[in-house]
């Protein structure tokens, strides 16, 4: 179960370390898939990445179906 998701989509728009919590997911969309990460708590949309030509671990895409259903459970889902 996912407690605050982060959907993501501008690679300067990362939510501050801090701000993030254990139970939390950040969705890389759109551009920001041009810049990943240093937190575990991450994935990138598959088809943005694909379209943007960013080389992803492959444990680290998500479909646009997958993604639709994390935010129907997430508690919370902040677009950032």
């Amino acid at each position: 179960m996912v407690n605050n998701l982060w959907l993501v989509k501008r690679p300067a728009d990362f939510p501050e370390a801090d701000m993030i919590e254990d139970d939390d997911m950040i969705i890389l969309i759109q551009d920001a898939v041009l810049r990943l990460p240093s937190i575990e708590n991450w994935v990138a949309c598959k088809e943005d990445a694909i379209a943007r030509n960013v080389k992803v671990p492959e444990d680290k895409l998500m479909d646009y179906v997958d993604i639709i259903d994390i935010i129907e459970k997430a508690n919370k889902v902040i677009v950032w």
